[in-house]
């Protein structure tokens, strides 16, 4: 590929944004479009609802080896072979799954392959990102990120409807095919940083032919700490924290939210708009918070938005009209928006973007642990006393919880040395 003139009008980093978008959008949709096939696959393997809810949640444990081996491979062999192999777990794993006839079937083809599919793909996206911009970092993060929500916008609706249409086996079928092409394609347009391609960061300056200075200076950032050197500190644990009890929030109404909404009368196809709409308010937050946290600090917008996800969650306890759903899913993008945007910038933010594959993976760990628990807390609590009020009400406190640790990062991480705005 040619080398990125100064007179270029796009900034490559902006087609990373774009690819990352696609990505994001596709791998973490298909993963929140579990709740959607919920009651199929309980009715098809005639499975509890904790059994049910164990199929994500062995997803989300083996994530935990797959995202720290995913983060390493990442800074080791660049995005493009490690996104597209991703994307061909993914397919495969839907693939097979539509051909399962037992439970144990179910863990080997969906929670394994898609652990090594979808596991890493938020962490790998934003370290991919984070290599391309600087004082844009928020903003581009959350373009890319926002994925998260607009996948969840498109696939759930779309996968409701072709279980209606197909079956839930077809339906598996038709989005591994399309999960192979579109993140593969995705995937060659992914470059390892703005050194590959003689810029720099934020675009703001070009260097042709030049790429092995470029490389030294982005590897040589006074906070581009290596893995064993954040492990050492505070302020990782307490982020890991975070991004275990964010999970732990998320997971929880992204599983059982239309399971909930269908047992109080909701049609499935109106079940999966609730999760459009919560999808659609997050894009818009996200950006809108994205774009805010460059210039005002990352740490207030997102514990004023865990606050309000904990106000969500109360709400959601009284809701039996759809359009008492409808807003709970407003008020619940807002919060699933803002504060993914602070967890997300905060790791490049504090530790720089040396090692920042592998730091992401090795935080991804707590997600993913907090995404098994969120996921079977539902529907055990549900088996155990025929409803999610107990459920939820513990989601609410996890929020208020995650409020507090960011309170205590801002005072920790106003310690160090590092020109972070904590405001």
């Amino acid at each position: 590929m040619s080398l990125l003139k100064s007179k270029d009008k796009i900034y490559y980093g902006w087609i990373v944004v774009a690819a990352s978008l696609v990505i994001v959008s596709t791998l973490i949709g298909l993963r929140f479009s579990f709740g959607v096939f919920f009651k199929a696959l309980a009715v098809e393997f005639d499975l509890t609802r904790t059994a049910t809810s164990s199929i994500y949640s062995v997803t989300m444990l083996l994530y935990v080896g797959f995202t720290i081996i995913t983060g390493w491979a990442l800074d080791r062999y660049g995005p493009r072979l490690v996104v597209g192999l991703m994307g061909l777990f993914t397919g495969l794993g839907l693939l097979i799954t539509s051909q399962a006839i037992s439970l144990w079937q179910i863990y080997l083809s969906y929670s394994l392959l898609m652990a090594m599919g979808t596991g890493a793909a938020m962490p790998v996206m934003v370290a991919v990102v984070s290599r391309w911009f600087d004082k844009r970092r928020g903003f581009a993060l959350a373009i890319a990120t926002s994925g998260s929500g607009l996948g969840t916008l498109v696939v759930a609706p779309f996968a409701a409807y072709l279980i209606s249409s197909l079956g839930w086996r077809m339906s598996y079928v038709v989005l591994g095919l399309v999960v192979c092409v579109v993140v593969i394609s995705s995937a060659m347009l992914l470059r390892r940083g703005p050194g590959a391609i003689g810029a720099r960061s934020d675009g703001l300056e070009s260097i042709a032919g030049r790429t092995e200075l470029i490389d030294r200076e982005e590897s040589s950032y006074p906070t581009g700490l290596s893995l064993p050197q954040v492990l050492r500190t505070r302020s990782f644990w307490l982020l890991w924290t975070v991004m275990l009890l964010f999970a732990v929030f998320i997971n929880l109404i992204i599983t059982h939210v239309v399971p909930y909404a269908t047992d109080v009368g909701i049609t499935m196809i109106e079940a999966s708009t609730i999760l459009s709409v919560a999808a659609g308010f997050h894009i818009v937050f996200r950006l809108l918070l994205g774009r805010v946290s460059d210039n005002i600090g990352r740490m207030l917008p997102g514990m004023v938005s865990a606050l309000i996800g904990a106000g969500a969650l109360i709400w959601l306890i009284g809701s039996h009209n759809l359009w008492m759903f409808y807003l709970f899913a407003i008020i619940f993008g807002l919060s699933w928006g803002g504060v993914a945007v602070t967890v997300i910038t905060l790791p490049s933010d504090i530790f720089g973007r040396r090692s920042i594959g592998v730091i992401m993976g090795t935080l991804e760990v707590g997600f993913s642990i907090g995404s098994a628990i969120g996921a079977t807390l539902g529907g055990f609590i549900f088996d155990v006393t025929s409803s999610y009020t107990m459920a939820f009400i513990i989601g609410a406190a996890v929020m208020l919880i995650m409020t507090l640790l960011l309170a205590l990062t801002r005072r920790e991480m106003g310690r160090t040395d590092m020109s972070i705005r904590w405001v």
